[in-house]
């Protein structure tokens, strides 16, 4: 009996999972969630560089992080801590940047001097969360 009771316990929570699951996928953006791209940075192929002209594409890559932060379109940038392909992320606003596709992003990307020299590459998904915190739409507020 404990077995039988087991499983359809089991059964149960499966069958609300994938209808949570469903839910998500089906579900549109509104005020609960909003659309934003995550971008993933990784090594590009052309990273020859001298360190002089390294280190002005790299000048030229915080110059257009910080840009895009302050127009309120970029949410999260940063590098991970190792040595990895993944070398950051980018986190935008579909709201504030008017990124409604993959290739909108694209252009939005290739601002950045570091993926116009090659240095970097990027992958693109979309990506949902709620509009809170540092996801709230629209410029940062100076304090």
């Amino acid at each position: 009996m404990k077995k039988i009771i087991n499983f359809f316990i089991i059964v149960f929570l499966f069958s609300q999972s994938s209808l949570v699951a469903q839910q998500h996928k089906t579900e549109k953006p509104g005020d609960a969630i909003s659309p934003y791209w995550f971008v993933m940075l990784k090594k590009g192929t052309t990273r020859s560089q001298d360190s002089t002209s390294a280190a002005k594409i790299q000048e030229g890559h915080m110059a257009n992080i910080n840009r895009l932060y302050n127009e309120g379109q970029l949410k999260v940038a940063g590098p991970f801590g190792d040595d990895a392909d993944w070398l950051g992320i980018f986190i935008f606003d579909a709201a504030a940047t008017g990124c409604q596709t993959k290739d909108d992003v694209e252009k939005l990307l290739k601002t950045d001097p570091a993926v116009a020299a090659g240095r970097l590459t990027y992958e693109i998904h979309p990506w949902w969360t709620s509009p809170t915190g540092s996801f709230k739409h629209g410029k940062p507020v100076k304090e």
